[in-house]
């Protein structure tokens, strides 16, 4: 088996690497966590101009046509230098959706602007409910005339403030838990929108937006009327890879700078990473981090081929979840008391792994979904 990247893989990688070394160092991230939009708009147009925002996209709609392991690939980088940018909200969480489902219209309208870095989206799915499955969505949206008015409470919305449009899941009709939900294109900008800005272990942008009487024209309907919930559920599978990419690339990047204090960290007369518990420790890491990579991997390969990839993407996310957080803790050992200063990077590190770990689902959550898929 060859688990090697082909030529274009590497100089993705290595192109994309090169860029944020230079552009996203940790002096940004610092200053970006106190920022009232959160990233900087010079790097989001950097991003564009790279064709990164375009790269899961047609060429038609110009974008690159490449597949989910290239942009696996990428947003394994964008985690590594733990980039602040509205990136997989706008998309992985909006972008592909409408890519898979929307109309000749809507794709021509939205798909060309995101990939130019001309629009930023994010996705309007999770409720007080904190639940993952259809039966949690008690925003409503009610027909009238040739428009629907949403009624709602969403909660922890990534960098609605800066989005121009949000895909909201709302529900159309009651019925069984997987029935009556509809998703719906809606201007983040229209009257009745109300953001409410929640404080986060990681510093990300996340916000609770209530809809009161916001509407919305039938034609901003994405995909099929009270049939909505397949689209959610594939959009779900591609953003919970893209999640465990980007915490292969933040686990990646701790390792390594361990590894590098190990040897250059002196007390007893010789580098700590001498010892027997500091090596230990160094190969507990490095485990973590090459089953991370290989198991995202595996399961980003099988969504790019079309295969079946329910139950690699769910034991993924609940490998890389708890990895990354792990990785972090060891590097926090091994560095001692410098690692948990606020000027070490360390910090930073170990706040967004914890942050990433709830995303679409912890790990226990993909392991009651794993034992589903193998008839438990």
């Amino acid at each position: 088996m060859d688990f090697a990247l082909n030529e274009e893989q590497e100089m993705l990688r290595n192109s994309a690497r090169d860029f944020l070394t230079k552009e996203c160092p940790k002096t940004l991230i610092r200053q970006m966590e106190t920022d009232d939009k959160g990233f900087p708009e010079n790097l989001w147009k950097g991003m564009a101009d790279l064709g990164w925002m375009g790269l899961g996209f047609p060429e038609q709609y110009s974008g690159s046509g490449m597949t989910f392991l290239d942009l696996a690939i990428l947003i394994e980088e964008l985690g590594r230098a733990i980039v602040p940018s509205p990136f997989l909200p706008t998309v992985v969480y909006c972008g592909l959706p409408i890519l898979a489902a929307g109309t000749d219209e809507q794709k021509k309208q939205f798909l060309p602007k995101i990939a130019k870095g001309d629009m930023i989206m994010t996705l309007a799915l999770t409720e007080p409910s904190a639940s993952w499955d259809a039966s949690g969505i008690a925003t409503k949206a009610a027909a009238e005339g040739d428009h629907f008015v949403i009624n709602g409470t969403k909660l922890f919305i990534p960098d609605a403030h800066i989005a121009d449009y949000m895909l909201v899941v709302a529900r159309t009709k009651e019925g069984k838990k997987d029935e009556g939900i509809t998703l719906f294109l809606v201007d983040a900008k229209s009257p009745g929108v109300k953001l409410t800005a929640l404080k986060t272990i990681g510093s990300g942008k996340q916000f609770e937006v209530v809809f009161h009487n916001v509407k919305v024209p039938k034609k901003n309907i994405l995909g099929k009327q009270d049939h909505g919930w397949a689209i959610v559920q594939d959009m779900m599978q591609k953003a919970t890879l893209a999640q465990c990419a980007y915490m292969v690339g933040g686990a990646q990047q701790v390792l390594e700078m361990t590894v590098s204090y190990a040897k250059e960290r002196v007390q007893f007369g010789k580098p700590i990473g001498s010892f027997q518990a500091i090596q230990h420790k160094c190969a507990n890491m490095v485990t973590d981090v090459d089953g991370a990579r290989f198991i995202t991997y595996q399961a980003a390969w099988k969504m790019a081929e079309g295969l079946p990839c329910v139950l690699e993407v769910s034991m993924a996310k609940a490998w890389v979840s708890e990895a990354y957080r792990r990785t972090c803790a060891e590097g926090h050992q091994i560095h001692g008391g410098i690692g948990f200063i606020k000027d070490h990077d360390m910090q930073l590190y170990y706040r967004r792994a914890k942050e990433n770990e709830l995303a679409f689902g912890d790990a226990d959550y993909h392991r009651e979904l794993v034992a589903q898929q193998i008839g438990l």
